[in-house]
């Protein structure tokens, strides 16, 4: 599998990592030799016979956090064959988008690390870890959901696992929502697909579709639209979508 991104995930939970690399399009991308996925458990890096991989935190307190041992050894066993980022998924870490997404699917080797209980040693933040990760202000009681979002959203963008151009269609490709989709039936209850899209005329079509990105964008995620890459026609589309809803 040389050539293509090595992500690791280490955990406590590898089985639940491990079914979701090996499902949909993840699974399809593994064994298509584009990505190279996998749940590296944790606790095989223990010096514990019961495997354990934390302890009772210097100073009191509550909860537990995890050692620093277990998690050094396993990086620097996965380091072997390639050089890796490491990256601690953290409430405290840079909040993850999709600019983090296309610059992390150019690198060649990932390390995921999947905080628990009350955390991680710091050592392992202030001397083994690359960066780290947040997908926002809130709080789950482990790292692998963040872990496996990161890589679905990396894998994603790796030629060859999806359809060409899809990608690059998406929601904050450009820093603007997606358009609206419809399928069949054309009607349903009572609400049509709005005819433009029954019109077959492309260039209407691709008009529409900008229109109403932006004016997705604009109503949902205003923050986003000073950031996003505007040609005179989108900015002429802006200033009437705007004009439209100063109006209503």
């Amino acid at each position: 599998m040389t050539g293509c991104l090595k992500i690791d995930i280490l955990t406590i939970f590898p089985e639940m990592v491990q079914t979701y690399l090996r499902t949909s399009i993840l699974g399809r991308a593994v064994d298509r030799s584009l990505l190279q996925a996998q749940a590296v458990d944790l606790r095989k890096y223990s010096t514990d016979r019961h495997g354990k991989v934390d302890d009772y935190p210097y100073g009191g307190g509550h909860g537990m956090v995890m050692c620093p041992g277990p998690i050094f050894d396993a990086v620097t066993e996965l380091r072997k064959d390639s050089e890796a980022t490491v990256i601690l998924m953290s409430p405290g870490g840079k909040t993850f988008d999709q600019a983090a997404a296309r610059e992390l699917s150019g690198l060649p080797h990932l390390v995921l690390i999947c905080g628990h209980y009350e955390g991680v040693d710091e050592r392992v933040r202030e001397h083994l870890v690359d960066r780290e990760v947040s997908l926002g202000d809130f709080i789950l009681t482990g790292g692998e959901l963040a872990a496996l979002a990161v890589t679905d959203a990396v894998a994603r963008l790796l030629p060859g696992v999806l359809a060409e151009d899809s990608a690059r269609e998406e929601s904050f490709e450009e820093f603007l929502l997606e358009y609206p989709q419809y399928t069949r039936p054309q009607e349903y209850m009572g609400w049509r697909v709005p005819e433009v899209l029954l019109s077959g005329h492309h260039a209407e079509i691709r008009r529409w579709r900008r229109r109403e990105a932006i004016r997705r964008t604009l109503n949902l995620r205003p923050d986003l639209i000073g950031r996003a890459g505007f040609s005179e026609e989108d900015a002429q589309i802006l200033a009437e979508v705007r004009k439209i809803a100063n109006a209503s």
